[in-house]
Order: structure tokens, then C-alpha cells, then sequence
């Protein structure tokens, strides 16, 4: 499902922070998140110390409304044929950690699009597929939600899905 808002008021069971390899909060959905959820998330993200690019990590939700808080990191992107098997693996191993921890939701910002550069049609290519295929080999999570910040993303990945379903 997608949906047009501010991911850090969602109420699903995860959601996932586009976050850096140090895990040290920044702009974007990162400081939104971090803001909204308080220290106790990032008292956790020192503690773990870091996150590669293309792999993800979980936390609490601290003050916010989902529970979990998947850390995963994208690459920035520079035109090389290596970011989109790295975003990919940032929105697999998001799920993985979902299915691990039993949860039945989880939301999705569109990873790496902001600071990071990637270019929104290919992003939402990227992860759109890689959530259906994975649905499609495990069905233990019921919700996946993408909150896109404004109007032109949502409607990249609208017009994306329509190509994919």
C-alpha cells in the first residue's frame, strides 16, 4: 500500500529509517524519526555502533507509535551498477528482520532518494519489486506500507506499481 505522510506517525509494528552507515541520525527521514522517537533509539544505535550499506539493523521505537525501528542503509548514489543490488539488499534485509521478529507490519520510506541521490523511478522500481518477491516467498507479514514524503514520489511509485502488478 502506498501512502503520501510523515513515516514517523506510523502504527505499523516497523518502521524503517533510511539511515546513514554510523547510525548517527542526520536530516531527512533519519531526523524525523530520531526526533519523534526520542533517546532511547539512539542510545541503541550506539550501542550496535554501525550498519554497512545494504544491510539493516533494529531498534526500538522509543515514542513512537510502531514498536520497531529498522535501520537500513542505502547507498548514495554515483551511477555505478553495484547501488542497485545494495538498495535492493537494504529492503531484503529489512524484511528479514521483520520476519525474525514475527512482526506483521512494516513501513518503508523510499531509501536513498533523499541525500543519497538515487534517482526516484529506479528507487521505486527497486524496492517495489524486491517487497513483492519477498511477499510472494514469505507470507508472515501482512502490511507493507511505503509513506512517501510528498506528491511527486508518491506518484513515481504509483505509476511504478501499476507497471509491477
Amino acid at each position: 500500500m502506498l501512502a503520501q505522510g510523515d513515516i514517523a506517525m506510523e502504527s505499523t509494528d516497523a518502521i524503517v529509517n533510511a539511515a546513514n552507515s554510523s547510525l548517527a541520525g542526520g536530516g531527512g527521514v533519519d531526523g524525523a524519526i530520531h526526533r519523534a522517537g526520542g533517546p532511547a533509539i539512539m542510545q541503541q544505535c550506539r550501542r550496535i555502533g554501525g550498519c554497512p550499506t545494504g544491510n539493516a539493523v533494529i531498534t526500538t521505537g522509543g515514542n513512537l507509535k510502531a514498536k520497531y525501528v529498522i535501520h537500513a542503509v542505502g547507498p548514495r548514489y554515483d551511477g555505478t551498477r553495484k547501488e542497485a543490488a545494495l538498495l535492493k539488499s537494504a529492503y531484503q534485509e529489512s524484511l528479514r528482520l521483520a520476519s525474525a521478529k514475527n512482526l506483521k507490519s512494516i513501513a518503508f520510506p523510499a531509501i536513498s532518494t533523499g541525500a543519497y541521490g538515487y534517482p526516484l523511478n529506479e528507487a521505486a522500481r527497486i524496492a517495489l519489486q524486491t517487497t513483492i518477491q519477498y511477499l510472494k516467498e514469505h507470507q508472515d507479514i501482512e502490511l507493507v506500507r511505503f509513506i512517501l514524503y510528498d506528491q511527486s514520489t508518491y506518484d513515481i511509485f504509483t505509476k511504478e506499481l501499476k507497471t509491477l502488478w
